[in-house]
């Protein structure tokens, strides 16, 4: 395929890559069953630009005919008491603060339906929903018919289903062109003026700032920061009403409404292209230096990674390809347990059998989960040294 030379968002022809990661996972969150089917995973190419005109970030080399999202794809959460109760506290700034009561709610990419059922389910708060996701795996009718599901993407097609809030969550950086899909939101929303939007996204100047290596993946085309963000909600016709970053600033929060007529349209890379500069600068340092870090680890003892989901199964990948230093990874969620991550093949375990397995070190790549593992850990009398990723020099 064609590499994008063209920024996706403003078509600025003025960008710049700086990340080049050969032969990638193209999947994060598809476990496997066995070792070498995990192994024998898809693969393409990561390769990271970065708009100088607008700030945006997206992969040139990005093929969505590579990746299978379905049932059995599973990026689920909130097995995690921590994350289950930030989605608590965010339906419940909808409801309180945002007014999202008596509404028709229309969930774009809603995975397994756990948020919009939170949402609507809140107590008296009289909403309905409906959630696209090929991926959704659960009954069609949910919550006595006041929420409906259906298996496919949200597309054009969709114009006949009336809404008053859409909702978007960690949808728009897996999508190769974000205008098209605001756009097709905001054409859905033609008859209904008042009509308000929410979208949530990680936030590529985090990842840059911090130069968190495994925050860059395959599934992840398209990253933002909140101008870029807010500029394509711009060219797609809407008026941002904020944008604010949430969940340890890792992640940006939009809030939209349409706009009347044609919206000034801003460009403003912001500091996104030099933070970009300096990663590309530093990234094969920071790779080398973790693999040294891990290897000094696993020479005194048997270590683990917390957290099988994107974060770990890149920095797997990066450090321990070949699955001799990191021993296994522990995720919450017992619909990864006993299957193996893609690309290095570690298998991924319950934390009750980290004893078991002789490991006494974990390295937890989020640090919003540190204090609920610790908590767990104690609770089961395990005895397991944890190390933050992203404190650790």
């Amino acid at each position: 395929m064609n590499k994008l030379t063209h920024c996706p968002i403003c078509g600025s022809p003025t960008t710049t890559r700086f990340l080049r990661r050969a032969l990638v996972p193209v999947h994060q969150n598809l476990v496997a069953k066995d070792r070498s089917a995990a192994v024998e995973i898809t693969r393409g190419d990561l390769d990271l630009a970065v708009c100088e005109t607008c700030g945006f970030v997206f992969n040139q080399s990005f093929d969505a005919a590579k990746l299978t999202y379905n049932q059995a794809y599973d990026n689920t959460q909130s097995y995690s008491p921590y994350f289950d109760a930030y989605l608590d506290d965010l339906v419940e700034q909808l409801v309180d603060q945002r007014g999202v009561r008596n509404q028709r709610i229309v969930e774009v990419g809603c995975g397994k339906g756990l948020f919009l059922k939170k949402l609507v389910g809140a107590a008296d708060t009289g909403n309905t929903g409906y959630g696209f996701d090929p991926s959704y795996a659960g009954p069609d009718i949910d919550l006595g018919g006041r929420i409906r599901f259906e298996r496919r993407y949200y597309g054009p097609d969709c114009t006949h289903i009336p809404a008053d809030i859409v909702v978007c969550r960690h949808v728009i950086e897996h999508i190769a062109d974000p205008i098209q899909l605001l756009r097709t939101i905001r054409q859905t929303l033609a008859d209904a003026p008042h009509a308000r939007v929410f979208f949530e996204t990680p936030c590529v100047d985090w990842i840059l700032r911090n130069q968190i290596i495994w925050d860059f993946f395959y599934e992840h085309c398209s990253y933002f920061s909140a101008q870029s963000l807010t500029t394509a909600f711009e060219i797609a016709g809407f008026h941002v009403e904020r944008v604010t970053h949430i969940f340890g600033e890792q992640y940006l929060w939009l809030e939209a409404t349409l706009a009347a007529g044609n919206p000034a349209i801003t460009k403003r890379p912001n500091d996104t292209p030099a933070l970009a500069r300096r990663f590309a600068i530093a990234e094969n340092q920071l790779v080398s230096s973790w693999r040294a870090r891990v290897a000094a680890l696993a020479a005194r003892q048997r270590i683990a990674l917390w957290g099988a989901g994107a974060k770990g199964v890149t920095f797997a990948n990066l450090v321990d390809a070949d699955c001799t230093q990191i021993a296994c990874v522990v995720d919450m969620n017992p619909q990864k347990q006993h299957q193996y991550i893609p690309g290095s093949g570690h298998p991924i375990i319950d934390y009750r059998e980290l004893a078991r397995l002789g490991v006494s070190a974990a390295l937890v790549m989020n640090p919003n989960y540190r204090q609920e593992i610790a908590q767990l850990l104690a609770q089961a009398k395990l005895q397991i040294e944890l190390i933050d990723a992203m404190a650790m020099e």
